[in-house]
């Protein structure tokens, strides 16, 4: 098991890996045998190079999008985090044209960590929150 003080700086740097899409970062704090499940794909993705192509993905539709870690919860190799995703709808997403809308949502995530590394993670974002702010579905 990872000490408490690994697990938040793998964490730290996964959530600067998000921000910038350094693929030096994407190499470093995810493993090349990783699993992602996201709701936006039908299989898992896998890697670094899968996660880079979440993040290719959300900055297609959103360039400016930030992740703010607001708090997480460890058991184990376990995270589980809160994040606060802002960004700016200036290009295609889910095949909505841009809007200009600014997003703000919140996404609860499950991270699976070994050897100093992620392995795995299972995503939640408030994808219909995205959608009722961009103006694809009618606000309640």
């Amino acid at each position: 098991m990872m000490p408490p003080e690994s697990v938040e700086s793998v964490m730290n740097r996964f959530v600067e890996f998000i921000n910038t899409a350094n693929e030096d970062l994407a190499r470093e704090v995810i493993s090349p045998n990783a699993v992602f499940h996201a709701p936006s794909h039908p299989e898992p993705l896998r890697g670094p190079e899968g996660y880079m192509e979440v993040i290719g993905m959300m900055r297609s539709g959103l360039p400016d999008v930030q992740w703010t870690l607001e708090e997480m919860v460890r058991e184990g190799d376990t995270v589980a985090a809160r994040f606060t995703m802002r960004g700016t709808h200036e290009g295609e997403f889910f095949g909505i044209p841009a809007s200009g809308n600014k997003v703000s949502v919140q996404a609860m995530n499950f991270y699976y960590l070994a050897d100093g590394r992620i392995v795995g993670e299972r995503g939640q974002p408030d994808l219909l929150g995205v959608m009722q702010q961009i103006g694809a579905v009618p606000a309640p």
